[in-house]
C-alpha cells in the first residue's frame, strides 16, 4: 500500500453525473472500492434525490439516516435549508466528522466504505415542495474523518438540473458516465462546457434575487469555485463498434474518455435482487481511472504552485 503523501485525492471531492440509465450509481460503487484498493478512505455521498438501492449495492442492511434534517430540515416541511438558487447562503457548520456524527447518519460498508444520504423526495408526499435545498446540503457540506482525509464520491441524480444549481463549485473533480447514446454524449458535452465557462469566469444567473447582498454572495461563491475539470467514462458499451462510434462522437467535442467498463449480468442481477454489487474485474479496470484523477490532480496542484511562486 502506497504512503498516506502518495494518495493526492484524499480530501477531495468527485462528483459523478450522468443522464438517466448511464450506470452513474454503478459506477460509484465500483470507484469507490477502486479507491480502496489503492489505499484511500472513502465516503460516499447520496446526492439522487429518488432513487434507491444504493446502501444494498455497497453491501448495507439499513440506510443512513437523511442529512437534510441534521442541518435544520428542508425550508419546504417548516425547516432552515433553503435552496442554493432562491437563497445562496451557506450551511452554518458545513463541516461533519465521521465518527461524531449522531447515529445512524453515516453507516459504514463491510469494505470499509462510508455512506451518508442528503435526502429523499419519495416519502414526503405530493406537494412536498422541490429537492433544492438537498442541493444545498451536497454543494457545501465537508465529510471529515479522525486518520486521513477520505476522499468523496458524490452521486448526483440523472441529468443536468443539480448542475444548474451550483452543486459543481463545490467538488474538486467531475466524472460523466457516457452509455451508448447521443443523449449520454450531450450531456458530457455541456458539463465539459459549463466547467470551461466556469474556469473563464462564468457568473451565477442573479435576475431573479432581489437583495443586493444575495447577489453579491452568489458571485462570490462563483469566483471561488474549486472544480479543476471533467473526465468520461464510458459504460455499458456493448461491443468495439459502439465503442469507436462513442469516441469519434466525444472527440467531436474535444472528450478522450478515460475509460471504460462493461456491463455483467452479475451488476444487473445485483440491483434486481438487492444484493452487493461485485465485479473484482469492474473494480480493477477503475484502478487506472483513480491514477488518471490522482495524475491529473497533482499535475494541477503543481501549476498552482508554479503560479503562486511566480506571483
Amino acid at each position: 500500500m502506497r504512503e498516506p503523501h502518495e494518495r493526492s485525492l484524499s480530501g477531495k471531492r468527485i462528483g459523478i453525473f450522468g443522464k438517466g440509465g448511464s450506470g452513474k450509481s454503478t459506477v460509484t460503487v465500483l470507484l469507490a472500492r477502486a479507491f480502496r484498493r489503492a489505499g484511500y478512505e472513502v465516503a460516499v455521498l447520496d446526492a439522487d434525490s429518488t432513487n434507491a438501492g444504493l446502501p444494498e449495492a455497497l453491501g448495507l442492511e439499513v440506510s443512513p439516516e437523511p442529512l437534510v434534517e441534521h442541518f435544520g430540515g428542508m425550508v419546504f416541511s417548516g425547516g432552515i435549508v433553503t435552496c442554493p438558487v432562491d437563497d445562496p447562503t451557506p450551511l452554518e457548520v458545513p463541516d461533519i466528522f465521521l465518527e461524531s456524527l449522531p447515529e445512524g447518519l453515516a453507516r459504514k460498508s463491510p469494505d470499509g466504505i462510508w455512506l451518508l444520504v442528503a435526502g429523499k423526495m419519495g416519502q414526503r408526499g405530493p406537494g412536498a415542495g422541490c429537492d433544492g435545498p438537498l442541493a444545498k446540503i451536497v454543494r457545501d457540506v465537508r465529510i471529515h474523518n479522525s486518520g486521513e482525509e477520505p476522499v468523496t464520491l458524490v452521486d448526483f441524480k440523472a441529468g443536468f438540473e443539480d448542475t444548474a444549481r451550483g452543486v459543481i463549485i463545490g467538488l474538486d473533480w467531475a466524472l460523466v458516465v457516457v452509455d451508448p447514446t447521443l443523449a449520454a454524449v450531450q450531456m458530457a458535452t455541456d458539463l465539459k462546457d459549463t466547467i470551461e465557462e466556469l474556469e473563464r469566469g462564468a457568473l451565477p444567473a442573479t435576475a431573479h434575487l432581489s437583495q443586493s447582498a444575495l447577489i453579491g454572495l452568489a458571485r462570490d461563491l462563483y469566483r471561488k469555485a474549486r472544480i479543476k475539470g471533467v473526465f468520461c467514462l464510458l459504460n455499458k458499451v456493448p461491443d468495439a463498434a459502439a465503442e469507436s462510434i462513442l469516441r469519434t462522437e466525444l472527440g467531436k467535442e474535444g472528450i478522450d474518455p478515460i475509460g471504460g467498463i462493461a456491463t455483467t449480468p452479475s451488476i444487473a442481477a445485483s440491483w434486481l435482487t438487492g444484493a452487493p454489487i461485485d465485479s473484482i474485474a469492474a473494480e480493477l479496470e477503475l484502478l487506472d481511472v483513480v491514477r488518471r484523477f490522482e495524475t491529473a490532480e497533482s499535475t494541477r496542484s503543481q501549476q498552482a504552485i508554479g503560479v503562486v511562486r511566480a506571483g
